[in-house]
């Protein structure tokens, strides 16, 4: 048994890293539209879904990009998920054909919250928890409730003390 903070059971994912495993997130979604296999338009969840959400419409030539806003974490804190900004209802409709993406599912609050105002998207992510599991319909890699994943957007370049022992 340790005294470790949850956050230190850290998942590290590099630039190079977050690129590939989206790579790898459009080439499963390829082919999987509604539209001859096509997607209508990416709606990235912001912040973390932004950087994904380039990388797949460049993959998947989208050019229909738009952001929805939800707010669930008050810097390591989770509270009831909230949308600030919604994308064009028009544009929308009930989510066919439209790609709702990640970086991460946690507990599942947040894609609970944009399924149940666009029931028919196609929500996809890179990393998965299981909690977070049942309200994705596409992700690349899974990782453990008790992980902490840290993503080059909110790093920067500093010594770390060694896992285990000091000398």
């Amino acid at each position: 048994m340790t005294d470790r903070l949850p956050h230190e059971k850290g998942f590290h994912v590099s630039w190079d890293q977050i690129h590939r495993d989206s790579r790898a997130l459009a080439w499963r979604l390829d082919g999987r539209g509604p539209d001859d296999g096509r997607w209508r338009a990416i709606v990235a969840i912001t912040r973390g879904g932004m950087a994904p959400a380039m990388i797949v419409a460049r993959e998947l030539d989208i050019r229909t990009v738009d952001t929805i806003s939800v707010k669930s974490y008050d810097h390591q804190n989770q509270s009831d998920a909230v949308i600030l900004k919604a994308p064009n209802d028009e544009m929308m409709g009930d989510g066919t054909g439209i790609l709702v993406l990640d970086d991460l599912v946690d507990t599942g609050k947040t894609l609970e919250l944009v399924r149940q105002k666009y029931p028919k998207a196609h929500f996809a992510t890179v990393y998965a928890k299981p909690k977070g599991e049942p309200q994705v319909d596409t992700f690349i890699t899974g990782v453990s409730q008790d992980t902490w994943i840290f993503f080059p957007w909110d790093m920067a370049l500093q010594y770390v003390e060694p896992y285990r022992g000091q000398d």
